[in-house]
């Protein structure tokens, strides 16, 4: 094996002298160097929006509309689910707690009865207000099959009809959905830009879901400059569907009542009237056969003279 060197140490004077290095700039965490001034920051908090959506449903829902749900879930990535909720007379203060136990400040809740109608409650916890929909016209995203697509957490440009202006309770309908679908700014699941845009509409009283993607072409010879809008095109992603307001409470799923739609129907007084006039068509054909038979009765036909000719 070979000797290892012995390792001779300088003095400690030519050490001293050769181990003095110049002095470096100085240099701070943001990268400031010889002497340069940084602006020092106002004291004043910055404010950051963390309201969350609790979103929820009832038991004995059906498929069609767990699907919707679950859609609505992935398009808003500053919301929380959670187990379902037995659709009682106490469900309001079941549902407040639940918000206030998983730190929200609204709640979305899918109430489905009877297994045929859907009730969707949108509710500020705990002070209010809320507003009860009748869902009508749902469609789901696997369901319509549309060729739109666009990434999952990314901020939606929300959108809305003129005549959400005109009465003062689509104007707090309008700031409910606005503080429920918009993505708060540096949500650490959201993506910090806009690629879909939500569409809120009033048709004939009802409010009407829309969820478009926003396609920019991006060939190396074709790419679109800031203001070309000539170019960019909305393809539809889904879901639909559409919203009938009930009532308006003052309160967090109940409270006094704000608003009360007078040309609401309910989804039983339609099947009652449908029941009732198909009842109405059997009764007309049995009070039909009961006219032929009195009418035959009173009106007998002569004896025919020429009945027995070609008998035996």
């Amino acid at each position: 094996m070979a000797k290892k060197r012995k390792h001779v140490e300088p003095p400690r004077e030519q050490r001293k002298e050769e181990e003095v290095d110049p002095p470096r700039p100085k240099r701070t965490l943001l990268g400031f160097k010889d002497g340069a001034v940084v602006e020092k920051k106002s004291d004043l908090p910055v404010f950051r929006n963390k309201e969350k959506v609790l979103v929820t449903c009832s038991r004995r829902i059906i498929y069609r509309y767990r699907h919707l749900m679950l859609n609505i879930v992935s398009l808003l990535p500053h919301c929380k689910k959670d187990s379902k909720v037995e659709s009682k007379e106490t469900k309001g203060a079941t549902l407040n707690e639940l918000v206030e136990l998983r730190n929200c400040s609204y709640c979305l809740f899918f109430e489905c009865r009877k297994g045929k109608d859907l009730y969707l409650w949108m509710a500020r916890s705990p002070g209010g207000p809320s507003v009860k929909f009748l869902v009508n016209a749902v469609h789901t995203m696997e369901e319509l099959k549309l060729t739109g697509n666009h990434l999952k957490g990314s901020r939606p440009v929300l959108t809305f009809s003129s005549n959400f202006n005109n009465e003062p309770r689509w104007m707090l309908m309008k700031e409910m959905i606005t503080q429920i679908f918009e993505t708060p700014k540096d949500h650490r699941k959201a993506k910090p830009f806009h690629d879909h845009v939500f569409v809120f509409s009033i048709v004939d009283d009802h409010i009407w879901f829309r969820n478009y993607q926003i396609s920019v072409p991006h060939n190396e010879t074709d790419k679109v400059d800031h203001g070309g809008l000539d170019k960019m095109t909305l393809i539809e992603v889904g879901p639909r569907f559409c919203l009938n307001p009930i009532k308006v409470f003052g309160g967090s799923f109940g409270g006094p009542t704000l608003y009360e739609n007078p040309f609401y129907v309910s989804p039983n007084q339609i099947r009652a009237l449908e029941k009732r006039k198909k009842a109405g068509k059997y009764a007309k054909k049995v009070k039909a056969k009961s006219r032929r038979k009195t009418h035959e009765m009173s009106n007998q036909l002569e004896p025919d003279e020429f009945a027995d000719l070609w008998k035996e």
